[in-house]
């Protein structure tokens, strides 16, 4: 079930509310958790199984980590166990296949295997429940007791399929105790519809832009019309998943719980490094603080820091998608990151503000060319395309699609800069008194849901990018 459906945004979330407001405080878990396990099951009715499993298996291994506290080498044992049978899940799951398939192809054998869909938001609740018996391990955060609490944890739907991936510590007093206000509700319905907007309005729109580009052969793509193509996939991707972390935030206030942000403007960034501090804030946190660090982060020689972030490059584009061009566009982003610390960092700040927004555009649009193609051979020939290795310059298809979509860019590029929610804020600052700056608030945010409604009622391209993930 998308957030961005009819059914969940008039059944299933009116629904969920009422009951959760209705309902005692002491019972508004057990409704959440409820609501959760429903929701996963609407489009996973098997891997509820999976989760439910992970979920007591986990929970236990908290436990255990808690109850060998006063014997380190014991502790430690019970913590990798964990954490590698959640990789172990994780791997079967997303990689089995991708793995077979490499052997076939590299040796001479042809091993038989069935191919399984991938549990939907399967790699953010293990990383969940990976960053939970870690803190536990490491004392940052107490071990659950409630196995309510923690199941709601690893199950929450706001959060569940595509994040942000929060932390059990940034939560856990919220899961025993929060207050949901009028106030509170409100503020998530704008976070909610602004994700809205975000992801029909916008993603939908300018992702079937894309479509029709990515549908053309690369070799027989104009540089206008691949260059067209890559501008078209940055902004739904940015669209689609900022757009659905702030429904996610929302939701969480709408509960009474506070996610922290998961996108921060980043295609505003000055290089990539500070790129990768805006862009999915959520994961670039986790894998610093439960990868990077432990390996040993910076505080190490040269040689094995440039090691560390290899690593970690290569593990996000693994988490990201069972396949070589995913691997290739970490590897590509570690590469860029080991550059701008040791090599041209220093001479990157020294150029004008201009001049390092196109560098860091341009690599962050080379970064997705290996994002979104099918195959790492497909990437190369795109990449190619926009260089002048397709069908020349400019074709009547990219002059058509930039004519007729030339308001849709513009939209876009206000709404990914801060320029867009500055306009917005302006318009309603026209109006004078408190009152009558918030009637003006609910008319803009209700002329939003409303026309993301009738572009949902009226439009079957409605896709969701992270669902693969």
């Amino acid at each position: 079930m998308l957030f961005s459906s009819i059914t969940f945004l008039f059944l299933f979330l009116p629904v969920v509310l009422a009951v959760y407001y209705i309902v005692p405080d002491k019972i508004k878990n057990i409704v959440l958790l409820i609501a959760s396990l429903f929701f996963y099951a609407w489009g996973e009715p098997v891997y509820v199984v999976l989760m439910i499993l992970s979920i007591l298996f986990n929970y236990f291994c908290g436990r255990d980590i808690k109850n060998k506290e006063d014997d380190p080498r014991r502790a430690k044992l019970s913590v990798v166990f964990a954490i590698v049978v959640n990789v172990l899940i994780l791997g079967f799951f997303k990689y089995y296949g991708f793995l077979v398939e490499t052997l076939n192809g590299l040796l001479p054998v042809d091993i038989p295997y069935r191919e399984l869909s991938l549990p939907i938001g399967i790699s953010f609740y293990t990383f969940q429940a990976i960053s939970y018996v870690l803190d536990v391990y490491w004392k940052k955060a107490q071990a659950q007791k409630n196995i309510l609490y923690f199941a709601l944890y690893i199950s929450m739907f706001p959060q569940l399929i595509a994040g942000p991936i929060v932390r059990y510590a940034d939560i856990e007093t919220q899961l025993r105790h929060r207050k949901v206000t009028s106030r509170r509700l409100g503020l998530g319905a704008v976070y909610f519809i602004t994700g809205l907007g975000k992801k029909v309005i916008i993603a939908n729109t300018i992702g079937s832009v894309f479509e029709q580009i990515s549908s053309v052969p690369a070799g027989s793509l104009s540089i206008l019309t691949a260059w067209l193509g890559v501008f078209s996939y940055a902004f739904q991707i940015y669209f689609d998943f900022s757009g659905y972390s702030d429904m996610a935030i929302g939701l969480g206030h709408m509960f009474g719980f506070t996610f922290k942000k998961n996108f921060d403007h980043p295609y505003i960034s000055r290089s990539v490094t500070e790129f990768w501090r805006r862009w999915h804030i959520s994961l670039s946190t986790w894998f610093r603080e439960y990868v990077y660090i432990p390996l040993g982060g910076n505080r190490c020689s040269v040689s094995r820091n440039i090691f560390n972030l290899m690593v970690v490059w290569t593990l996000t584009g693994m988490w990201h998608g069972a396949a070589w061009n995913f691997i290739a566009w970490g590897v590509y982003y570690g590469v860029i990151l080991v550059l701008e610390k040791y090599v041209w960092g220093a001479a990157v700040d020294q150029m004008p503000g201009v001049v390092r927004h196109i560098y860091a555009g341009i690599l962050v649009l080379v970064g997705w060319v290996f994002f979104f193609s099918p195959s790492l051979g497909y990437s190369l020939r795109y990449l190619g395309a926009m260089i002048g290795g397709g069908a020349g310059v400019v074709d009547s298809e990219g002059i058509f699609l930039l004519l007729t979509h030339w308001l849709l860019y513009v939209i876009a590029v206000l709404g990914c800069s801060m320029t867009g929610s500055r306009l917005i804020d302006r318009m309603i600052r026209l109006f004078r008194g408190q009152r009558a700056q918030a009637v003006a608030t609910a008319a803009v945010y209700m002329g939003i849901f409303i026309i993301s409604v009738a572009f949902l009622v009226t439009d079957t391209f409605n896709p969701f990018l992270y669902f693969r993930f």
